[in-house]
C-alpha cells in the first residue's frame, strides 16, 4: 500500500505543477487582453481637437479650439483659394502655449479657408527652417563671404 500512496503523491504533484503552469499561462493571457482593451478604450475616449469658426461682429471671426491637447501651440494659416500656387497658405495668427481662442479680422477676399497647425516644439513656425514641418528647428543662415568681395554689414 505504501507504494501506491507514493505513486498517488507523485501523480498529484504532477497534476498540481501542470495546473500551476496552465494558471500562469491564463493569467498572462488575461493580463494581455486586459491591457489591449484598456488601451482601445482610452484611445476611443480621447477626442481630437475641433476648430470652430463663427462671425464675431461686423468684420471679425472668432476661431475656437475645443478638446485642446495640453499646452501646445496652435498656429492659424489662411488662404483665399485652395490648391492654387498663386495663393499660398499664410499665417493668420501665431498662438501661444495653451491658447485656444483667436479673434481675426475678416479677410479681404470673399472666400477664405483656415487651417490649424499644431506646433510641437518651442520654435515658432515663422522662425522654423521648414514652416511646413512643425518639428523643424530654427532657420540658420551662414554667409562665409560674398562672392564679389563686398563687405556685409
Amino acid at each position: 500500500m505504501e507504494g501506491h500512496a507514493f505513486a498517488l503523491e507523485i501523480r498529484n504533484d504532477k497534476i498540481m505543477k501542470t495546473s500551476e503552469m496552465n494558471w500562469r499561462k491564463h493569467v498572462g493571457l488575461f493580463a494581455g487582453i486586459f491591457l489591449a482593451v484598456a488601451t482601445i478604450l482610452t484611445a476611443i475616449s480621447q477626442t481630437v481637437p475641433v476648430m470652430t469658426i463663427a462671425p464675431s461682429g461686423t468684420n471679425q471671426y472668432s476661431i475656437t479650439f475645443t478638446n485642446n491637447i495640453g499646452t501646445l501651440d496652435y498656429d492659424l494659416m489662411w488662404t483665399p483659394v485652395l490648391a492654387n500656387p498663386n495663393y499660398p497658405w499664410t499665417f493668420a495668427a501665431i498662438g501661444t502655449p495653451g491658447e485656444t481662442n483667436f479673434i481675426l479680422n475678416t479677410p479681404s477676399s470673399q472666400t477664405g479657408f483656415f487651417r490649424a497647425v499644431l506646433d510641437t516644439n518651442a520654435v515658432p513656425l515663422w522662425e522654423a527652417a521648414n514652416p511646413g514641418n512643425p518639428t523643424s528647428s530654427i532657420l540658420q543662415v551662414y554667409i562665409y563671404g560674398p562672392s564679389n568681395g563686398a563687405v556685409l554689414q
